[in-house]
């Protein structure tokens, strides 16, 4: 059985901003993925991005430069 450990769950107003998060992520190799929004959030289009919670500063500065709506920023142990 695997340990559940701390996650960054970014959620988005809709799909189209989920997967521009990731093409941005992807082209400048930020870590993370997208996955299906945890049930424990009640928020955004269905689509969140996981990654490190030491990697939130970096994640938040793409989304601004690319100009990419975030509609939360969360920590959850999954």
């Amino acid at each position: 059985m695997m340990e559940k450990s701390l996650k960054l769950i970014i959620t988005f107003p809709s799909t189209t901003q989920a997967i521009a998060f990731e093409k941005a992520c992807l082209a400048n190799k930020l870590p993370g993925r997208l996955i299906p929004l945890p049930r424990e959030i009640d928020s955004g289009c269905g689509m969140a991005w996981c990654a490190l919670p030491q990697d939130r500063k970096e994640l938040e500065q793409i989304a601004q430069s690319e100009g990419i709506k975030i509609s939360g920023v969360y920590q959850l142990f999954f």
